[in-house]
C-alpha cells in the first residue's frame, strides 16, 4: 500500500491533491501568483508536501514567509515549458538573456527602480555580450526587455508603483514606470542548484541526484531510479517503454508507480503495451493541453487524424517503417543547440563533468521487434514514416476545408503553420520529427477516429465554424485572433 499522503483523511485528500497539482503546475507560488488563494492552499499542506514530493519524485520544496519554491530534479531538457511574452508567445534567446541580466541588475538596486534606469543597467551588461546588446532607441529591443520585466512583475518580484511599462516601450522619452523590488521573491525566482558560470554544457544541470544532495549507495540508486520513473510519467504526455533503459523499464512496470502517482496527484495512470501515461482529463495539472483551441492546435488535431489513418494502410500502400531517435540522441541534439550559445571563456572545465508486455495494446500503431529486415538491429523498434511533402499535401487539404476559421496569417504561410503543428504533435509525444518528415508514435492512434464536420452558427456576428469530433468533444474552429 502506498505511504503517500499518509495520515491525511479521505475527506481531506482531494484538497491535498489540489495543492500537489498546484505546486507541480506552478513551481513558484507567491502572494499574487498564480492567484491570491494559491499561497494559502499550498502552505496549509507544506510539511506533507515537502515529505511526499521528495520521497516520490526527488523534488525539494523550499518555503519562506511569502514564497513557495519547488526545486525540480531535471532528467531531460524540456522544450514544452517556455517563458511567455505579453502576447503569449514563447521567449526567444534575446528575451531569456534580458531576463537573466535584469535579475542581475536588480540585485544591485535598492527598494525601487525606474524602468529606464533598469534598462540602462541591462544595456551596459548586454553590450559586452557579442550579438546581444540592448538599444533603447530600438522598439524591438524595448519590447523584448519589457517582456522580461513583465514576466517578473507577474510573479511579484517587481510591483508597478507608478507609470506604465507599455507606454515606456512605445516612447521612452515621454513615459516612465517605477517598480518596487521584492527581494524575497527575487531570490526565489533565481535559485540555481549549481554554480552556473562553471558549466560547459547545459547537460551538467541534469545530474539531479547530485544537485539536490541525495545520498549514494545501492539502495539509494534504486530509490533514485524509482523517482526517475515517476518523474518520467509525471512530466511527459507518455513514457514509452522503448525509450527506457533496463533498470528504468522495471520501475515503469512496477505496480507501486501507479499507486504512488495516483494517490499523490489524484489523476489516473493508464498502462498500455507501449508505455505508461498519467491521464489529466481536468487539465489542471497539464501545462499544454491537446486537443486545444486556436489555429495551430486545430490544424494539429486534424493532421494527427490523417497521419493515423495513413498508418492503418496495409499492403503496397503501407507506410515505410523507420527507427525513431533514441532519448539519448534527442537529448544530445537539444544540448548541442543550447550549448552553441554558451560563452567559451572563463569556464572551469573540471567542475563541469557530465554525470554520466502484459497489457493489451490500445494505441494501435504497428511496431516490430526482433531481427528481421536487412539492415535492422535486433530488438530495434520502427515506426511508420510520413514524408514532409505528404504532410504539406494533407495540410493543404485541411486549410482548404477549414481555413475560413483559421488565422489569416497562418493560412497564408503554410510552412509556418505546418512547422508549428508538427512541433505541437512532437511536444505531445504523438510524433517524432526526423529529417524529411515525421514518425508516427503509438499514442497518435488515440486520434485515428477523429472526424469533423462544419456547421454554420445562426447567432449574430461574423460567421464561424464548429468541428464536432468523434469522441463527442466540441472544438470551435472560429476565427483565430492570434497574430
Amino acid at each position: 500500500m502506498s505511504r503517500v499522503a499518509e495520515g491525511i483523511s479521505p475527506l481531506e485528500l482531494a484538497d491535498y491533491q489540489k495543492a500537489v497539482r498546484l505546486v507541480l503546475r506552478h513551481p513558484l507560488v507567491t502572494p499574487g501568483y498564480p492567484d491570491r488563494a494559491a499561497l494559502a492552499t499550498v502552505r496549509r499542506w507544506a510539511d506533507q508536501l515537502r515529505t511526499d514530493l521528495m520521497e516520490v519524485l526527488g523534488y525539494r520544496l523550499v518555503t519562506t514567509a511569502d514564497t513557495v519554491r519547488l526545486q525540480r530534479a531535471q532528467d531531460g531538457l524540456d522544450v514544452t515549458r517556455p517563458a511567455l511574452t505579453r502576447a503569449g508567445r514563447p521567449f526567444d534567446r534575446r528575451r531569456y538573456a534580458y531576463l537573466v541580466l535584469t535579475l542581475a541588475a536588480l540585485g544591485r538596486h535598492g527598494a525601487q527602480v525606474a524602468l529606464g534606469e533598469l534598462a540602462d543597467a541591462v544595456a551596459a551588461d548586454a553590450v559586452r555580450i557579442d550579438g546581444l546588446g540592448l538599444d533603447t532607441a530600438r522598439k524591438a529591443d524595448r519590447d523584448a526587455f519589457v517582456d522580461a520585466v513583465t514576466w517578473l512583475t507577474e510573479r511579484g518580484a517587481l510591483t508597478l508603483a507608478d507609470g506604465s511599462a507599455t507606454a515606456w516601450a512605445g516612447d521612452p522619452g515621454r513615459a516612465e514606470a517605477l517598480y518596487d523590488i521584492d527581494r524575497e521573491i527575487l531570490l526565489a525566482v533565481h535559485h540555481p542548484t549549481r554554480v552556473l558560470q562553471h558549466l560547459t554544457s547545459v547537460t551538467s544541470l541534469l545530474d539531479s541526484s547530485g544537485a539536490l544532495g541525495l545520498s549514494a549507495g545501492r539502495a539509494a540508486q534504486r530509490r533514485d531510479q524509482a523517482r526517475r520513473a515517476r518523474r518520467l510519467v509525471l512530466e511527459n504526455p507518455v513514457a514509452y517503454y522503448a525509450d527506457a533503459d533496463s533498470e528504468l523499464l522495471g520501475q515503469l512496470r512496477a505496480p507501486t508507480l501507479a499507486e504512488d502517482l495516483e494517490r499523490l496527484t489524484g489523476l489516473t495512470v493508464e498502462r498500455r503495451a507501449e508505455g505508461v501515461a498519467l491521464v489529466d482529463t481536468s487539465g489542471r495539472l497539464s501545462d499544454l493541453r491537446f486537443p486545444g483551441g486556436g489555429t495551430v492546435a486545430q490544424a494539429a488535431l486534424l493532421l494527427a487524424a490523417r497521419i493515423s489513418a495513413a498508418v492503418q494502410r496495409s499492403g503496397r500502400h503501407a507506410l515505410e517503417l523507420l527507427p525513431a531517435p533514441t532519448a539519448a540522441e534527442r537529448l544530445a541534439a537539444r544540448a548541442r543547440r543550447i550549448d552553441a550559445a554558451l560563452p567559451s571563456r572563463g569556464l572551469v572545465t573540471e567542475l563541469a563533468e557530465l554525470a554520466e508486455q502484459d497489457e493489451e495494446s490500445a494505441y494501435g500503431v504497428s511496431v516490430y521487434e526482433g531481427p528481421g529486415d536487412e539492415g535492422r538491429e535486433p530488438g530495434e523498434i520502427r515506426y511508420p514514416f510520413v514524408t514532409e511533402s505528404w504532410l504539406r499535401g494533407r495540410l493543404k487539404e485541411i486549410t482548404a476545408e477549414y481555413g475560413a476559421g483559421f488565422a489569416a496569417d497562418l493560412c497564408g504561410d503554410p510552412d509556418r503553420l505546418l512547422g508549428q503543428a508538427l512541433d505541437l504533435l512532437a511536444a505531445m509525444s504523438l510524433i517524432a520529427r526526423v529529417d524529411g518528415g515525421a514518425l508516427a508514435l503509438p499514442l497518435l492512434a488515440r486520434y485515428r477516429g477523429v472526424t469533423a464536420r462544419v456547421k454554420t452558427r445562426t447567432v449574430a456576428g461574423p460567421p464561424s465554424q464548429t468541428a464536432l469530433f468523434a469522441d463527442d468533444t466540441v472544438n470551435d474552429i472560429a476565427e483565430d485572433p492570434t497574430p
